[in-house]
């Protein structure tokens, strides 16, 4: 009995665009996986934060989402850089089918490494205003 072939590329590009809500975890480990259950309990986090305190600045009411985002970018990173033999032995040893990645991954990498860092940046960059400012540069 073969099951479904999971696609590197797919789940690397669902790392990128929605890994904030580990929709990447729930594509190659089911809907009950932990960590991605994790990822997605970053939305009532933020609304937590949103109810509870509704005067804070708006980065604080974002961050939940922001940290999950970057760790989803950092396993985007790690699911795409993962050798195709390693990847099929995880996730696709009962399929009958074997990874080839190609050209479309380095490229949603070399976007992913991008997009990684200059959130991150940003990311610190704010904190350090709010928290050592007071917001005193935006």
């Amino acid at each position: 009995m073969s099951t479904s072939h999971k696609n590197k590329t797919f789940a690397s590009f669902l790392a990128l665009i929605l890994g904030a809500v580990g929709a990447h975890r729930f594509y190659l480990r089911g809907s009950l996986d932990k960590l991605g259950l994790m990822h997605l309990a970053s939305l009532p986090v933020a609304g937590l934060v949103y109810g509870l305190a509704p005067e804070a600045n708006w980065f604080f009411k974002i961050l939940p989402l922001v940290l999950s985002g970057i760790i989803g970018f950092v396993e985007a990173l790690m699911i795409g850089l993962t050798p195709d033999e390693k990847f099929d032995a995880a996730f696709n040893a009962k399929s009958g089918r074997k990874s080839a990645s190609n050209w479309v991954l380095a490229v949603l990498l070399v976007c992913t490494m991008l997009t990684a860092a200059t959130m991150t940046i940003a990311t610190l960059a704010r904190l350090n205003d709010l928290l050592y400012t007071g917001g005193a540069y935006g």
